[in-house]
């Protein structure tokens, strides 16, 4: 199964974030395992749209996601999601 990690910044928020197993076949599916036992998280990573908020980056597997509005990517059974905060500026 895949495994979700969440950046600890969600942390200050009281959000239990700690790294999951579940099943899914894409990183949509995944998360949406991931919500479906910690609702909270779901306004923290998607907007209300259900696509992933501006500031927030998704890596599979080490590589950034490409996809922001569905979250289509194929996962493994032994792939990583880390989902974090991400940085701008100039």
């Amino acid at each position: 199964m895949p495994r979700v990690a969440f950046t600890s910044h969600l942390q200050r928020h009281g959000l239990d974030c700690s790294p999951r197993q579940v099943e899914g076949q894409t990183v949509r599916e995944a998360l949406e395992a991931v919500f479906a036992e910690r609702p909270a998280l779901r306004g923290f990573i998607l907007d209300d749209q259900q696509r992933l908020r501006p500031h927030v980056v998704i890596f599979l597997d080490g590589e950034p996601t490409a996809d922001r509005a569905r979250l289509s990517e194929r996962v493994l059974t032994q792939s990583e999601i880390y989902v974090m905060q991400a940085l701008s500026g100039g």
